[in-house]
């Protein structure tokens, strides 16, 4: 693939992000404000009350970006070493979408208490927590255990991911009719993307969506023995009437939702489905099915992860928005209401949707401050920013 090729020498010819000073220093004067003796007289405010670290320093603007390496896009267990240029283009898009500091941070472990008190330890530094391609179910209970950290913290796999899906869909269900609380969907795929998916689906509806999860094995349904907790709580709150294959579940569905793996999804499958489906193949590179053979075979909508296709579900429509607005709030947290204004906004930027248009370019600039000023409004109404001195 040409990109590869490309991208080896964009990324040899230099590093795609670098630290970058606001300020110069050009004199003594310069020399004595930004460092000695004048930086003692900022120290001693924090030291005195440590909010003020916010009206002082970098932590006002500035995420972490952090992966242990064990979910590098399609490529696995990949280590700390191979996922790094993955998290410094994380860091270039927030810097470029959102105008914020992010920091790439690979950490040489995989255990997750390791990885919550390493967290917590560097937390003083930033603002936000940005976790990445962290294998599933233990990036559940890292993101889970953080919670209390008193800044921001979010799986993007999970809430990027489901916050665009949910943005798209809606747009869809828009454009061939239908109700979020009234269609079939047929989620494959019971990791951290297809999780999240589902509870924010299932939140947003209030319970009403009638959704059937789908991982390697089959439904998850009522008689499946031997599940990990995080699906057995899925099983709970899903339809798990339902058992068998893909083929079996897709039967008579509304929507398809996939995040799972390429060329799982078969025209077949797709003209067993209600009229007018949905289909969202996100598996990449490769999607569970070739869009053109899911319109083909009757879908009437179709969208993927990939940029050469409509309707790419994208998280950079979300993340930089999300923590751009959750900085600018103050917000000690990322609720489910400040995800959900997002993906409502995501929805309503899109005026008219059409077949090949549910959800913004991922290229729009103008996205990110949208979703930010949304997020920072349901941050101040759910009451989850921090005290100002």
């Amino acid at each position: 693939m040409w990109y590869d090729e490309q991208s080896l020498q964009e990324h040899q010819k230099k590093a795609v992000i670098k630290i970058k000073p606001n300020v110069n220093v050009r004199s003594r004067r310069d020399l004595s404000v930004y460092y000695t003796p004048g930086i003692a007289s900022v120290s001693k405010a924090i030291a005195a009350d440590k909010q003020k670290i916010y009206d002082y320093t970098i932590k006002r603007n500035t995420v972490a970006v952090i992966s242990d390496g064990s979910a590098v896009l399609g490529l696995g267990n990949i280590g700390p070493e191979a996922a790094l240029p993955v998290m410094e283009g994380k860091a270039l898009l927030f810097s470029d979408f959102a105008g914020i500091d992010a920091f790439p941070i690979c950490l040489k472990t995989q255990d997750v208490d390791e990885i919550v008190e390493t967290i917590k330890n560097i937390s003083p530094v930033f603002g936000g927590i940005n976790l990445e391609d962290i294998s599933a179910p233990r990036c559940f209970e890292v993101e889970r255990r953080l919670q209390d950290l008193g800044i921001p913290v979010m799986h993007d796999d999970q809430h990027g991911t489901a916050v665009v899906v949910l943005a798209g869909l809606t747009n869809a269900l828009k454009f061939v009719g239908k109700r979020i609380d009234e269609v079939g969907i047929v989620i494959s795929g019971a990791g951290a993307a297809g999780t999240a998916i589902a509870k924010m689906i299932l939140s947003y509806s209030e319970k009403c969506a009638k959704i059937i999860m789908v991982d390697r094995e089959g439904a998850l349904c009522y008689n499946r023995p031997n599940l990990i907790p995080e699906k057995a709580e899925l099983v709970k709150v899903t339809d798990n009437s339902i058992c068998g294959s893909l083929e079996t579940a897709i039967e008579g569905a509304d929507v398809f939702i996939g995040v799972s793996a390429p060329g799982i999804l078969t025209g077949d499958m797709v003209k067993k489905m209600s009229d007018n489906a949905v289909i969202f193949a996100l598996a990449n590179p490769v999607p569970e099915i070739d869009p053109d053979i899911a319109k083909k075979s009757g879908a009437a909508v179709v969208a993927t992860g990939r940029s050469d296709y409509p309707n790419q579900i994208n998280n950079v429509l979300a993340f930089p928005g999300i923590f751009r607005g959750a900085l600018d709030a103050g917000a000690t947290r990322i609720t489910a209401g400040m995800l959900h204004a997002a993906a409502e906004t995501l929805a309503d930027y899109v005026q008219k949707p059409a077949a090949d248009y549910i959800v913004p370019q991922a290229l729009d600039k103008n996205v990110a401050g949208v979703v930010a000023e949304a997020v920072a409004k349901a941050a101040k109404r759910e009451r989850v920013v921090r005290q100002t001195t």
